[in-house]
């Protein structure tokens, strides 16, 4: 039996990806896509963070700001986060696993994270997942920017028709045919001697504004 999981295990790690990938390009083409994308993170590599409810459409807008793919996507080591690491391949994204919580993984994968923003790449993570709760700022994007002085710039996704799953996340699956507008705002510093709290005051402060402009 356990042959049998681990045979269906491996053809759902190989199939689903793929499968997404086919559906998220086939809702791209049926969309209106409209791309905002800030200056000043074309300038130097960035901490790229968005919400988990909306990581399904973001590689177009990261298609966009980098002709050449130079991105690490923070994925849980979850069954889903493996799924999504497997998609962010076929994009041509690499993939750290684990999350920035507490514990040896959450360090591994902040060591690993500094690392590689410190090698001019961009980290692309989710602030407020692998599990929430909804919209909470966790403290690896912050531990990330204070780290190594990289700026951070909040990525949005607006769908003028979706879906909405009761899930922690409240996951948006765009709708075809509808209007999707993809921000990348502009990016900002965290001084390393603000303490834990008062940066994570300042990136909310940032998360509200891109909830005000649209």
């Amino acid at each position: 039996m356990r042959v049998n999981a681990n045979w269906k295990k491996r053809l759902i790690e190989f199939c689903i990806p793929r499968i997404a990938w086919v559906f998220v390009w086939c809702l791209y083409i049926l969309s209106r896509n409209r791309f905002f994308i800030d200056e000043s993170v074309q300038q130097e590599n960035t901490i790229l963070a968005f919400w988990h409810g909306e990581i399904l459409m973001l590689p177009f807008l990261y298609r966009k700001l980098r002709k050449t793919p130079n991105i690490y996507i923070i994925s849980s080591n979850h069954f889903d986060g493996g799924l999504i690491a497997k998609m962010c391949d076929l994009f041509g994204f690499s993939s750290i696993r684990g999350s920035t919580g507490s514990g040896r993984g959450g360090v591994r994968v902040l060591i690993s994270s500094i690392r590689a923003l410190n090698e001019g790449t961009d980290i692309g993570i989710a602030v407020d997942g692998p599990r929430g709760p909804y919209h909470h700022i966790a403290d690896g994007v912050i531990m990330m920017a204070q780290k190594t002085g990289k700026k951070i710039s909040i990525c949005r996704v607006y769908p003028s028709c979706y879906y909405e799953f009761r899930t922690w996340d409240k996951f948006r699956l765009p709708l075809p045919f509808g209007k999707i507008c993809y921000y990348m705002y502009e990016s900002f510093a965290l001084d390393a001697t603000l303490s834990l709290q008062e940066a994570r005051e300042i990136v909310k402060k940032h998360t509200q504004s891109t909830e005000l402009r649209n």
